[in-house]
């Protein structure tokens, strides 16, 4: 038995979610049917953390058991093969000990998110990016972001269907950013509650184009209720960027 560790690329945008669903295409099923396909065997992936449909990444990281002796090499080159025309690719595969876990190894996690902020309609980016035609003050997101950062409990921006074990989490990094008519908000902590980044998210933008004050998302934190939430993003711009481990 051989453990591989994938670093992995997609489009969320034909999938619903990574985690396998009994209803819909998955990126972990994708993965694990081309595993069949060229080793004769259908193992679990265990990936570091989960995206919801639509939302893509650019260096998930998972495991994975098979007992056919192969290289890594091999193991990338015949997954993309399988997963064409699939929007996946294997980036990089190494072989890691018996003891390496994808998820319950991981240290720390971050997420990007791109809005596109303009009045003209989205061709090129639609489905990878949020449009946003609403000028939007990224000082003010910021001024906003910064009462967010640190160890809080999260309950207002996190899903009714969250599967975690409590609702306080550390967000050790938010910041929003400008490039052209791109906004970058970028995250990072240890792990993140179902919908947390994109209920952030939301509230920034209601910050951004003068409906809340900075004030308003402290207020919003400090409610610890969901129905305190301003708005949640669409999974379009959402992208997990990578996992950190130790």
């Amino acid at each position: 038995m051989q453990r591989f560790r994938l670093t992995i690329e997609y489009d969320g945008q034909p999938f619903m979610g990574w985690q396998r669903q009994p209803h819909g295409p998955t990126v972990q099923a994708a993965i694990e049917d081309a595993f069949g396909a060229f080793a004769g065997e259908i193992p679990t992936l265990f990936g570091s953390g989960r995206t919801d449909t639509g939302v893509h990444a650019l260096g998930q990281v998972a495991h994975v058991d098979i007992v056919r002796p192969f290289t890594p090499f091999r193991v990338m080159e015949a997954l993309n093969a399988k997963l064409r025309p699939l929007p996946i690719s294997i980036l990089k595969c190494e072989a890691v000990d018996a003891d390496f876990h994808a998820r319950f190894d991981c240290r720390g996690r971050s997420y990007e998110y791109v809005i596109r902020n303009r009045r003209a309609p989205l061709t090129l980016t639609r489905g990878r990016e949020w449009l946003v035609s609403r000028a939007l003050d990224v000082d003010a997101m910021n001024q906003a972001a910064a009462h967010l950062v640190g160890t809080h409990d999260f309950t207002t921006f996190r899903a009714s269907r969250c599967q975690a074990l409590s609702p306080v989490k550390t967000l050790t990094s938010l910041d929003v950013s400008r490039s052209g008519d791109r906004i970058f908000i970028r995250a990072a902590a240890p792990s993140f509650l179902h919908h947390q980044i994109r209920s952030i998210t939301g509230c920034l933008v209601m910050v951004g184009d003068g409906r809340w004050t900075p004030i308003d998302m402290l207020s919003a934190l400090q409610a610890r209720d969901r129905t305190a939430l301003g708005h949640n993003a669409p999974p379009d711009g959402l992208y997990f960027m990578n996992a950190t481990y130790g």
